[in-house]
C-alpha cells in the first residue's frame, strides 16, 4: 500500500491572519473596514498612466535581478535628498516584491539555526514567523506603556546568540516613532555587541506634526550594520502592487541577492519603469505626511464625542484606541462585536503579540476617504 508522506508544518502556531479574518468579517457584514491597512481612495492617475505607457513601450520582459537600474538610481537620489547619504545603486539597492519580502529575505540572509533576534511587541505580524522558519528564536520584548523601546531591557536580553534586532519606525500598529535618544541607545548597543539591524521603514513618509523621520540611513555607524526596508505601496497608495526595496552595504547586499535571485528573481518591469520616472515628482512623497496627517486629525475630530480614548499617533496609517468606557470584553471579542453590532471593522492589538496579550486596545486605519471616515465615525459615536 502506498504511503503518502505528511507535509511538515514549519509554522504550526500560525493560522489565518487577523487581517484576513477581520476583512472577511467586514465584507460579510457590510461593515466599514478600518482594519486592514490599505487606502480606499485612488492612487495617482499620472503614475497609472506611466505604467500603461511602459507596457505599451514593451517594457514587459524580465527586469535585472537587482531591479531596473534607472529606478535604483532614482531611489539613491531620493535617499541622498532625504537622509544625506547616497547608496551605490549598483551594489547597495535591491528592488523587491514588497517591504515584507525585503524583511524576510534580510532575515533569511542573516540567520542560522539557534540564532536569536530581538523583536519588540506589539509587532508587525511577519517578523516572528520569518525568524522561526529560519530556525532562529525570537526574543520578545514589550514596548513601554507609551510604546517606546526599553533599552535597559534590551541590554539584559542580548546574549552571545543574538544575531539581529528588528526596528520599526513609524511603528505598525501603534504609530509611535523613533526619537534621538533611541538612535543614541541603538548606536551604543551595536558598538558593544556584534549585531545586525533590520529596519522596517515602510511608513517613512507618513510622519506627522513636523517630526523628522529618523531613518537609520542617516547614521553611518547604523547603516553599515542594517538592512533598511521600504515600500512603494505605502508611499503611492498602491499596496496591491507589492513593490519595495532594501538598502544595505554591498557586503550584506551580495548574500541578500543570492537568496533573492532564487526566489522571486525580479519584479514587475512596467511598474519599475514607471516608478523611475515618477520619483522625479518629489512633491508626491514630500507632501504625503501632511496629506495623511489631515486624515488623522479629521478622524480624531470626528470621534471627539465618542467614548473611545484615542492614543497619540506620530506616524503610519494607524491610531489606537481604548474602549474601557464601553466594554469589558477582551480586545478580540470587542473587535468582533463592534464589527457585527455597529458596522465598523478594526484590528485588536492582541493580534500583534505572540501570546495574544490583551491590552484593551484596538487599531483604526485612517488612510481612507473622508466619506468613509465620516460613516465610520457616525457609527462609532453611537456605540
Amino acid at each position: 500500500m502506498t504511503v503518502i508522506p505528511e507535509v511538515p508544518d514549519k509554522l504550526p502556531f500560525a493560522g489565518t491572519t487577523i487581517f484576513t479574518t477581520m476583512s472577511a468579517l467586514a465584507a460579510e457584514t457590510g461593515a466599514v473596514n478600518l482594519g486592514q491597512g490599505f487606502p480606499d481612495f485612488p492612487m495617482s492617475a499620472a503614475l497609472s498612466d506611466l505604467v500603461a505607457d511602459a507596457m505599451r513601450a514593451q517594457y514587459n520582459q524580465y527586469a535585472p535581478m537587482a531591479g531596473w537600474l534607472p529606478l535604483r538610481e532614482a531611489i539613491a537620489t531620493k535617499i541622498e535628498l532625504l537622509y544625506g547619504c547616497r547608496p551605490d545603486p549598483v551594489t547597495d539597492i535591491t528592488v523587491t516584491p514588497g517591504g515584507t519580502y525585503a524583511i524576510y529575505t534580510a532575515l533569511t540572509t542573516l540567520l542560522q539555526p539557534g540564532d536569536e533576534v530581538i523583536v519588540f511587541e506589539p509587532a508587525y505580524d511577519s517578523y516572528v514567523p520569518n525568524i522561526i522558519v529560519n530556525g532562529a528564536r525570537p526574543v520578545l520584548i514589550p514596548l513601554t506603556g507609551e510604546f517606546r523601546i526599553p533599552w535597559s531591557e534590551v541590554e539584559r536580553q542580548v546574549t552571545s546568540r543574538t544575531r539581529a534586532i528588528v526596528i520599526n519606525s513609524p511603528h505598525n500598529p501603534t504609530g509611535s516613532v523613533l526619537h534621538p535618544d533611541d538612535i543614541e541607545a541603538l548606536t551604543a548597543l551595536i558598538h558593544k555587541h556584534p549585531l545586525f539591524i533590520i529596519s522596517d521603514e515602510v511608513y517613512e513618509h507618513l510622519v506627522f506634526d513636523g517630526i523628522p523621520h529618523l531613518s537609520l540611513l542617516r547614521y553611518p555607524a547604523l547603516r553599515e550594520r542594517a538592512f533598511v526596508c521600504f515600500s512603494f505601496g505605502k508611499t503611492y497608495h498602491c499596496t496591491g502592487w507589492k513593490i519595495g526595496y532594501a538598502v544595505a552595504p554591498e557586503k550584506m547586499t551580495t548574500p541578500f541577492r543570492k537568496i533573492h535571485q532564487y526566489n522571486c528573481f525580479s519584479c514587475h518591469t512596467p511598474v519599475q519603469v514607471a516608478l523611475a520616472q515618477y520619483l522625479e515628482t518629489r512633491d508626491a512623497y514630500l507632501q504625503l505626511g501632511a496629506f495623511m496627517q489631515q486624515k488623522r486629525d479629521y478622524f480624531i475630530s470626528l470621534l471627539q464625542s465618542s467614548r473611545f480614548d484615542l492614543l497619540p499617533s506620530s506616524g503610519s496609517y494607524f491610531v489606537c484606541a481604548r474602549y474601557n468606557k464601553i466594554s469589558e470584553l477582551d480586545d478580540a471579542a470587542f473587535a468582533t462585536w463592534l464589527t457585527r453590532r455597529h458596522g465598523v471593522a478594526t484590528i485588536p492589538l492582541s493580534a500583534f503579540y505572540q501570546q495574544k496579550t490583551d491590552s484593551g486596545l484596538i487599531r483604526f486605519c485612517f488612510a481612507k476617504k473622508e466619506s468613509t471616515l465620516e460613516k465610520a465615525a457616525r457609527q462609532l459615536c453611537a456605540v
